[in-house]
């Protein structure tokens, strides 16, 4: 039901129907004294301001304490009906990934073959950097962690706290899902956590740096178990070319050939995109292009918070209470 114009003004109260007691002192005109004794109310303080509301004369002056009493009952009676300011807009959250990273932590990760700064790090350590990067820019998304090895295992479930995200990673270690590659058990488990969660929101961003040789189920066998639950598979195959430069000499630091092929055709199979970074700029890049990728769903409409404004009727009241209870000692 729609409110006449002239009414709008009580949106600005939560309470509105409080204001119906503005004349309830009223009551003390029209309603007869009840006869008796002893009296209905005994108050030890204030009682003659109290009484000078019910004291009325053709040529009586509004004494100042009776004023204060009604203006104090006035305020009150605003702070009960608990007014109310609009802030300024907020804009929600955006929200629109629901977003599994699996990350190798197999032996061949140990390779010292990144740079970072100007520190040479293993490949684990500069993939932890650029994930870690990737991650304070994920504000409104939902993100799981997941490690892999000879097995698969999930470190944190699709989450909005980031921050364990964050330290969970950081407190992954090569080697701690076992040396060897189970890609295909890797996309398997994502598949299985992001089942959940909404249609067309479904994505897996899988690093690697070796070939598939461990784990029960094949790599392309699993893609299409993703694509049939609707996930996008990104891969991204991260490592060196088994050299490194130092003092300008190339040095080599071993050689882990990356399965770029099947990696390729498990992104395409599943719709999504197949990367190669062969140092962590290019790891970087990836994550950023990954962003434009996988746009986030439009920002909810802006709502304005409600701020409570009742304290300040409240103290007004306190106060002309106050006053009312000194002045008319002095002025009666």
């Amino acid at each position: 039901m729609s409110v006449p114009a002239w009414l709008s003004w009580l949106d600005a109260f939560a309470w509105p129907w409080a204001l119906l007691a503005l004349p309830l002192p009223l009551l003390m005109y029209v309603l007869p004294a009840r006869a008796g004794a002893a009296p209905a109310l005994r108050v030890p303080y204030a009682a003659d301001a109290l009484a000078s509301l019910g004291t009325v004369g053709a040529g009586n002056a509004l004494r100042v304490g009776q004023l204060l009493l009604w203006l104090a009952w006035a305020s009150l009676c605003v702070a009960l009906a608990r007014p109310q300011q609009l802030g300024e807009p907020i804009t929600p959250p955006q929200q629109g990934r629901q977003m599994m990273l699996a990350v190798d932590v197999s032996g061949s990760m140990r390779e010292t073959d990144m740079m970072l700064g100007n520190q040479v790090v293993q490949r684990l350590s500069a993939a932890k950097a650029v994930l870690a990067d990737f991650l304070d820019r994920r504000a409104g998304d939902r993100v799981g962690l997941l490690i892999f090895g000879e097995r698969a295992y999930t470190l944190t479930p699709i989450t909005a706290d980031l921050t364990t995200v964050r330290n969970q990673l950081t407190d992954s270690e090569v080697g701690l899902a076992g040396t060897d590659t189970a890609i295909g058990d890797a996309i398997a488990l994502a598949v299985k956590r992001l089942r959940e969660q909404p249609e067309g929101q479904r994505v897996l961003i899988l690093l690697t740096d070796g070939v598939s040789n461990a784990g029960v189920l094949q790599p392309l066998r699993a893609a299409e178990l993703a694509k049939a639950e609707g996930v996008r598979v990104y891969t991204v195959a991260f490592g060196g070319d088994g050299s490194y430069r130092m003092f300008g000499m190339q040095i080599a630091a071993g050689d882990d050939p990356v399965d770029e092929a099947t990696l390729r055709r498990i992104a395409d199979l599943t719709g999504g995109r197949a990367f190669r970074a062969r140092d962590t700029a290019e790891l970087a890049g990836i994550y950023a292009e990954l962003e434009r990728l996988e746009p986030v769903a439009a920002a909810g409409a802006a709502v304005r918070p409600r701020i409570e404004r009742y304290g300040w009727p409240l103290a007004l009241a306190m106060l002309l209470g106050g006053l009312a209870w000194l002045l008319p000692r002095r002025w009666a």
